[in-house]
């Protein structure tokens, strides 16, 4: 049984009671929660952790740390880094969106080494093994994908982006429209490309039920991928994502009925002005599932700034309603992020998530400032340090201060 299902028979289990404890509610707010669909627990049965979290409506927004391996640079040590300085800086969860070198062996290190929920995109690896031995993603069969979900599934990943909602009538309404920026989502471009190639719908879409029956056996949370986000804010909230967010919307419905958690991912890039409109509609449109947002970005111009930018928008998206905030690190459109580039984005997405939950949740956020305020007054350094969103920034600054005090 997945957690919904024995939300829906009135248990409560332990990764919700560890979960109200971690939220500082009661156990049967977070199962009625659950029955309701507008909180998710990522826990697959085939992974066992200490420590558990929630996704969704009344809860802390929580932070995502992407990262993963390329053709170019396969190296599991390095993600291993990356790995530790996302957990260092705070990270809620982490996905692993590797494609390239051993990525079974990546994604084994990561599942066990996070003591956090992870996550992954299995049409990357299915898509790439398509390329690997038959020379293209076209080439690809329909049941390699769902092979490539269940074998991740069965590996202990938590939650998955699984790109259902990307279907003909969707592509039909970029073609109409068009767009600056295209299809920019990666798992959605391997399956639009599979689509028109081979002149048939998304194999997600039509044998949904199928991902439903492997997402039930381990209870995997199903992040309905966003493969018609816009790359840019002037393609914000065209006909294709709309139509996108109501075919979404009906997998949702489809995935409660089967016992299966599910939450929806969004965009993305999105002008400060659309991001209020952005929030309510996916909420409505996809009955108030939880919303995995990619960001917000509100402007395009800020290369190698843009965790600042997406900082802005995340700020803002979190007290509009997003339940889960994707980082973007300073990398983002220009190579692969290092451990610091991780470390800085995954800092300024809890800062925003911070500022968005003071706001959304008031003074059960906002603790923690009236704490550290009174810190500062009394000049407790150790305090502030302590309650800091990066401690150890505090210490370097204050240690620096003490060292030039000296020399003075």
């Amino acid at each position: 049984m997945t957690q919904l299902s024995k939300a829906k028979q009135g248990i409560i289990t332990k990764e919700m009671e560890i979960v109200a404890a971690n939220e500082d509610l009661e156990p049967k707010v977070i199962r009625d929660k659950v029955v309701r669909g507008q909180v998710v627990i990522p826990a697959n049965k085939n992974r066992k952790r200490e420590n558990y979290m929630g996704i969704g409506s009344g809860l802390r927004t929580k932070v995502n740390a992407s990262m993963g391996s390329a053709m170019d640079y396969p190296d599991p040590e390095r993600e291993k880094e990356k790995l530790a300085a996302a957990l260092e800086a705070g990270a809620d969860a982490i996905m692993d969106l590797s494609t390239g070198g051993d990525i079974d062996k990546i994604r084994e290190n990561t599942l066990e080494i996070s003591p956090v929920p992870v996550g992954t995109v299995p049409i990357y690896q299915a898509g790439i093994r398509s390329i690997e031995e038959q020379g293209s993603v076209v080439e690809m069969e329909a049941e390699d994908i769902f092979a490539e979900i269940e074998r991740q599934a069965q590996a202990g990943v938590d939650f998955m982006a699984i790109h259902c909602g990307m279907t003909l009538e969707v592509l039909s309404r970029l073609k109409e429209e068009g767009r600056v920026t295209d299809i920019v989502s990666r798992g959605g471009g391997f399956l639009t490309g599979w689509m028109l190639h081979n002149q048939q719908e998304n194999p997600l879409y039509t044998d949904y039920q199928r991902v439903l029956e492997i997402a039930k056996k381990y209870d995997v949370t199903l992040s309905l991928g966003d493969g018609i986000r816009p790359g840019a804010i002037v393609d914000s909230l065209d006909r294709a994502q709309v139509q996108g967010l109501l075919v979404t919307g009906e997998l949702v419905q489809k995935a409660r009925q089967a016992g299966v958690q599910v939450m929806v991912e969004g965009p993305g890039h999105v002008p400060l002005e659309q991001i209020d409109s952005t929030i309510q509609l996916q909420k409505e449109l996809c009955h108030e599932a939880p919303f995995f947002i990619l960001g917000m970005l509100v402007s395009d111009i800020a290369a190698g700034y843009d965790h600042i930018v997406a900082a802005i928008g995340g700020a803002k998206a979190t007290w509009a309603g997003a339940d889960f905030v994707c980082y973007v690190t300073p990398a983002e459109h220009l190579g692969l992020p290092n451990k610091e580039d991780v470390k800085r984005g995954v800092v300024a997405a809890r800062i925003a998530t911070h500022a968005g939950d003071i706001a959304k949740r008031g003074a059960t956020a906002s603790n923690l400032d009236r704490q550290l305020a009174q810190a500062r007054v009394k000049q407790d350094w150790a305090e502030q340090a302590r309650l800091a969103i990066n401690g150890e920034k505090v210490k370097a600054y204050k240690g620096a201060k003490m060292e030039i005090d000296k020399v003075m």
